[in-house]
């Protein structure tokens, strides 16, 4: 398939060029349009379609490619497309698809379909995947591929350098090139740059960095991807417990990792799932947004039955019911600021038991200086509106109580639900929601009451 690079711009050119061929009946034209794109393209064409035109988009794209483009595509889509395919197409896009990428897909499948799949194989297809699929998801054994170029330290670099060239080609992203002893235990590596520039009467040994970090294959694949940010690694080697070598993990895969976990934290904040297709069937998309909208109903109904306790107070002291918003509000914005520095962290893996305690006591002090701080202002806002320093030094010592709690909660919430198993990007932002709220409008109604009281 040519290479052709394309901007956002011109694939939606392309996008609205097929969707009118397509409606005019000319599916010759869109045929050969898409012979004459590249996979990842095709695949944005495809997640940027309704469902009834990446279908007919999807049976005419060459079946060749058919590997190279579900590689590009959202889980949620790709799974949708495989269960449309038969075993001996999903066998033969299997052909032209990265280790982990086919295992992943054969993950999904029916047991029935994944026996069929493995059965229309060959015996070297079947290896490989059987071998990928014994590793856990997640982990650095799922996201590694076996494509390895190893090398003995006792061979000259001459020698290397004409099997080299007899092979004729390298695996995708080949920096640097391992060196095993005869068990195939790591020894180090031997970078392409040093191999093409150093003497060639050389021995590997005489070369090779022997100090080079492996990555063991049960890690998990976010600590891979820190670990890739960490050193600027394009691939890196994964290893068993014996140090024997099992495979390579390349940035390209890595590039993936990081873009699922921003992907994952962005539509956490929202109750969503980040593998959601944007373009997905009417009634699954609102099936899976009524499950959160029905938890958030039950935190909004808690937060009302707070200000139904305060019913009363409400009823007697009119301007109340016009400024008694202003205080969540305020506690809501500055406890997802906390909230969202804190997930950040921990997915970076910075925050830890060493340093969680500071964490939350710096957060708490930042939560009480803004409190005072808004407070005072809030206080000073109320007074020139209504003259009534009472009312404003109630909201103020409900702001100051709230912002306080805020910086708490946003620091707390995601290691309590981390320690808990519980994703804090998904859960959290409901959490601190339901405090905030709460306690903000038992902070300012409470000490409505106490005022009227006295």
């Amino acid at each position: 398939m040519p290479i052709e690079v394309l901007d956002n711009e011109t694939t939606d050119q392309r996008l609205n060029q097929l969707t009118k061929a397509l409606g005019s009946g000319m599916f010759v034209h869109v045929r050969n349009m898409l012979q004459d794109m590249a996979a990842s393209d095709i695949a944005f064409i495809l997640e940027s379609s309704p469902p009834r035109t990446r279908q007919v988009l999807w049976q005419l794209i060459d079946q060749e490619h058919t590997g190279e483009i579900l590689d590009e595509l959202g889980e949620e889509l790709k799974d949708s497309l495989i269960s449309q395919m038969g075993p001996e197409r999903v066998a033969k896009a299997a052909q032209s698809m990265d280790t982990d990428d086919l295992a992943y897909i054969l993950r999904s499948l029916p047991d029935s379909v994944f026996k069929q799949v493995l059965q229309s194989m060959s015996k070297q297809d079947r290896v490989r995947v059987e071998q990928a699929l014994s590793y856990p998801d997640d982990t650095a054994g799922s996201l590694m591929n076996t494509d390895t170029v190893t090398l003995r330290p006792d061979v000259n670099i001459d020698v290397i350098l004409r099997y080299l060239r007899i092979r004729g080609e390298l695996p995708d992203a080949t920096d640097m090139l391992y060196v095993v002893d005869k068990h195939d235990r790591v020894l180090g590596g031997v970078r392409i740059a040093d191999l093409l520039t150093c003497d060639p009467n050389a021995s590997v040994r005489e070369i090779m960095m022997s100090d080079l970090e492996a990555i063991p294959v049960g890690m998990s694949d976010s600590e891979v991807a820190q670990l890739f940010e960490r050193h600027d690694w394009v691939s890196a080697p994964v290893i068993d417990e014996n140090d024997k070598l099992l495979g390579r993990i390349t940035i390209d895969d890595v590039v993936d990792v990081i873009r699922e976990d921003a992907e994952h934290s962005m539509m956490g904040m929202a109750g969503m799932d980040d593998d959601t297709d944007t373009f997905g069937p009417v009634l699954k998309s609102t099936f899976r947004r009524s499950l959160w909208l029905t938890v958030n109903l039950f935190a909004a109904l808690l937060a009302a039955s707070v200000s139904n306790m305060f019913e009363g107070t409400i009823e007697q002291f009119a301007t109340i019911a016009i400024l008694m918003t202003i205080v969540p509000s305020m506690g809501g914005v500055a406890g997802n600021q906390t909230l969202a520095l804190v997930i950040r962290g921990i997915a970076l893996g910075q925050i830890g038991q060493s340093n969680s305690r500071w964490l939350i006591g710096k957060e708490l002090a930042i939560g009480f200086l803004n409190g005072l701080l808004w407070s005072i202002l809030v206080f000073a806002a109320v007074w020139l509106w209504k003259g009534d320093t009472a009312l404003g030094g109630l909201i103020a010592g409900a702001m100051l109580i709230n912002m306080t709690v805020a910086g708490l909660a946003g620091a707390t919430i995601p290691l309590i639900l981390k320690r808990m198993n519980i994703d804090p990007a998904l859960a959290g932002g409901m959490v601190l929601t339901t405090v905030t709220d709460v306690i903000g409008l038992f902070a300012f109604l409470g000490l409505a009451t106490l005022y009227l009281m006295n």
